[in-house]
């Protein structure tokens, strides 16, 4: 299909892809410095909401892509087994995954052998943030640039 009768396809919704993606962080400091820290998202902004004793942390990469992480009191365990209904895993597109599986090695966060996909031939990987949600570095062949001005360093 391309991408103009992909377009035609989906008209009656008007669909452009994806807005952000949200997560309940167990242990909100943690989980802020897991992902500012040591993956690199960019801050947009950060509001404590105290009616619900909560924090809304928006984080961008540089290709605009953001989530929305959140604290909340006590909340419930979720299943992360990547074979588990429900969010299988979030999948990040990278330029060098073993680079960068190596510096999540080298920061203290376990990470599974690198392997090969057998339909595109890319190369990838998985481990996981500190609430133990799937998370996977996908190699491809370029970078992305954020509207925003996000820049990893």
């Amino acid at each position: 299909m391309t991408a103009q009768e992909a377009q035609a396809h989906n008209a009656g919704l008007g669909l452009l892809g994806f807005h952000h993606v949200a997560i309940i962080a167990r242990n909100y400091d943690a989980s802020k410095a897991f992902y500012v820290d040591l993956l690199g998202f960019c801050i947009l902004r950060e509001t404590y909401r105290q009616d619900r004793d909560s924090y809304k942390l928006d984080l961008e990469l540089p290709n605009g892509d953001t989530i929305e992480l959140f604290s909340f009191p006590d909340p419930p365990a979720r299943g992360t087994n990547p074979e588990a209904a429900g969010l299988r895993h979030l999948a990040f597109t990278v330029t060098n995954v073993e680079r960068d599986a190596a510096a999540l090695r080298e920061a203290g966060t376990a990470v599974e052998p690198i392997r090969i996909d057998p339909t595109t031939g890319a190369r990838y990987t998985f481990f996981k943030d500190p609430d133990g949600l799937p998370l996977e570095l996908y190699e491809v062949q370029s970078a992305y640039k954020s509207s925003s001005g996000c820049t990893q360093s």
